[in-house]
């Protein structure tokens, strides 16, 4: 085992290759990046003594991890819209309102009766136990493939729970702290609500004046992320001087007032805030698997094993039948629900940081969180992460068993397609502002969605998930770019397609190359495609074998327009303009072909 240790510098960029590596090479594998980090702290850790924070990093290891924890968390609240969660379905806001006190309740116990922990650690893990892994739920469901309604119910839950998770974590130490530093219980407790009342009014004034400054143009935009990070780190700092970890609190409450207060750039915020916690996320795994001391995880007995098999087979399922109670979701969806409860690197990192502080006041059992978490958190990821989709196969809840197209635009070459596409059993939906527009994918029998496909509407009743690409088609080019640049980073750059656009001299009107989505087929434009359309030109699909390859295909049907091709194994694809790819036998070639002439 190596001894000699890193220099702090040589542990940052190790922790950062290692980190961000295992969530590429999860993408890769379409996986949980949350398996490969842990297996790689593992790894460089304390089975190989490559990397031991404590040894490597020193003393800064307790507040770097702190300071991640706190963005992590605003990023959690930044999330939360209250707008939205009030036209959720009264599912999703009984998984919270019921949901997550009687789910701090059955785990609380859960950790008391299985693991056999004392009731302060308890209290404070029970809280943590809330979190369902919002960083892990999306992954899984977008393989799962799950229909609309159980998909929004885990990921709503994900989302709002995230937050909720560390608050109750946060007042459960809380309380735990000021019982154990004070003689004198009635002073703890005057102690403890003052510092929740202030912790909460630094959340509120921080997010208020960031929001009053963001929206009267006091900072200027290139200044807005740096500002914004400032004040984060001083509301954290401030809150947590007056008592301790409510800086988490804090920092929470003020992500809850920025994400409603309707901010000309709160997407900007947004996304960046997401890239800032992925590479917060992957760090601070990695730091905390590394540094999990492995005599403590070989010292986990069958009481760890009895408290994951009571979260997982009953505090979860009870709580989210219970909380479902009296809703008209059908039983199949409960029980899916119930049984999906996967935890991820919040849980993980959150119960790290008040393990260590239970610890430090004393309290032993603070040394047992952290196996404990990382326990739960790899036995629900590989349970979910397999068993969801079998789940969801046997429940009748898959929207789909092969990625749809989402085509924007109701014109006679969406129409075409999709009727191509729908022949060759891939699900479509078509969606066009305009009624009108859609008569012709109506007409055909094709599914349609009438409104646009950015508002919130379409949020709530297109189901996403089960498409997993995009070909936005309509005749006005800024529109077009617009919908692939908006929906890019949820679906990926990749699977994003739009209709080249029209191209001007001057170049007054042009929009820049870095915006928008892939460019489709030969160069053509809309009005191009749809002169096509109106001389009689038709979508066709043709299967290629051993026998009839591509470089046939082409010289029989020179004037064709190549659209997409259905390999025999694999997704579809749409084909781009300087695509040279070849495709192989057994592919489905959908091509616009022109009516005489071109065809054997």
């Amino acid at each position: 085992m190596t001894t000699a240790g890193l220099s702090p510098v040589e542990a940052f960029a190790l922790v950062g290759v290692i980190g961000v590596g295992a969530q590429w090479v999860a993408w890769r594998l379409q996986m949980p990046a949350i398996v490969l980090m842990l297996l790689a702290g593992l790894i460089i850790g304390p089975l190989t003594g490559v990397f031991i924070p404590a040894r490597d990093i020193g003393d800064l290891v307790g507040p770097m991890i702190s300071v991640a924890v706190a963005v992590i968390l605003f990023e959690g609240g930044l999330t939360l819209s209250l707008h939205a969660l009030q036209d959720a379905a009264k599912g999703v806001r009984r998984l919270v309102v019921i949901g997550a006190p009687l789910g701090w309740l059955t785990s609380a116990l859960a950790v008391y009766y299985g693991a056999g922990l004392g009731w302060e650690a308890s209290a404070v893990f029970g809280g943590i136990m809330i979190v369902t892994g919002p960083t892990v739920i999306a992954p899984l469901l977008r393989q799962a493939r799950l229909s609309r309604r159980p998909a929004a119910l885990l990921q709503w839950e994900a989302i709002v729970n995230d937050p909720v998770g560390a608050l109750a974590a946060v007042l459960a130490f809380g309380a735990v702290q000021v019982l154990a530093t004070s003689a004198d219980k009635s002073d703890a407790a005057t102690h403890f609500f003052i510092g929740i009342f202030f912790a909460t009014l630094v959340g509120l004034l921080a997010g208020y004046g960031i929001s009053y400054a963001f929206r009267r143009a006091v900072v200027p935009e290139y200044m807005k992320i740096p500002v914004l990070f400032a004040v984060l780190l001083a509301a954290f700092a401030l809150s947590d001087r007056l008592l301790h970890e409510s800086g988490l609190l804090a920092v929470t409450v003020m992500g809850i007032v920025i994400a409603n207060a309707q901010l000309p750039s709160y997407e900007e915020l947004r996304r960046f805030k997401e890239h800032a916690t992925t590479l917060l996320v992957s760090g601070v795994f990695i730091l905390l698997a590394a540094g999990l001391d492995m005599d403590a995880l070989l010292g986990l007995d069958l009481r760890a094993l009895l408290f994951v098999a009571l979260v997982v087979l009953v505090a979860r399922p009870l709580t989210v039948m219970v909380a479902l109670l009296g809703t008209d979701l059908p039983v199949r969806e409960r029980i899916l629900v119930a049984f999906t409860g996967p935890r991820g690197v919040v849980l993980m990192a959150v119960a790290g940081l008040f393990g260590e502080r239970l610890l430090s006041l004393g309290i032993a059992d603070g040394a047992t969180i952290g196996p404990l978490a990382f326990a739960l958190v790899a036995a629900t990821v590989v349970i979910n992460g397999f068993g969801l989709t079998p789940l969801a196969s046997v429940l009748g809840l898959r929207a789909a068993e092969v990625p749809g197209v989402l085509l924007v635009g109701g014109t006679r070459l969406t129409t075409g397609l999709g009727a191509a596409l729908q022949k060759a059993e891939i699900p479509v939906l078509i969606t066009d502002m305009n009624l009108g527009h859609l008569r012709h994918a109506r007409t055909a029998g094709l599914p349609v969605f009438y409104g646009d496909i950015l508002s919130e509407a379409a949020e709530t009743k297109v189901e996403f998930i089960g498409f997993s690409t995009i070909l936005a088609a309509t005749d006005n080019d800024s529109y077009n770019t617009l919908v692939a640049t908006d929906l890019a980073p949820e679906f990926g750059r990749d699977k994003v397609w739009q209709l080249p656009r029209d191209k001007s001299e001057s170049q007054r009107h042009s929009l820049p190359v870095t915006l928008g989505g892939r460019r489709l087929g030969d160069g053509r434009t809309y009005y191009a495609y749809e002169e096509l359309m109106a001389e009689g030109w038709t979508v066709r699909t043709t299967k290629l074998t051993e026998e009839y390859g591509f470089d046939d295909w082409r010289k029989d049907r020179p004037n064709s327009v190549l659209l997409c091709v259905i390999p025999a194994k694999g997704n579809l694809r749409f084909v781009a303009i300087d695509s040279k790819k070849v495709p192989e036998a057994g592919a489905k070639l959908i091509a616009l072909s022109p009516p005489k002439g071109d065809v054997i």
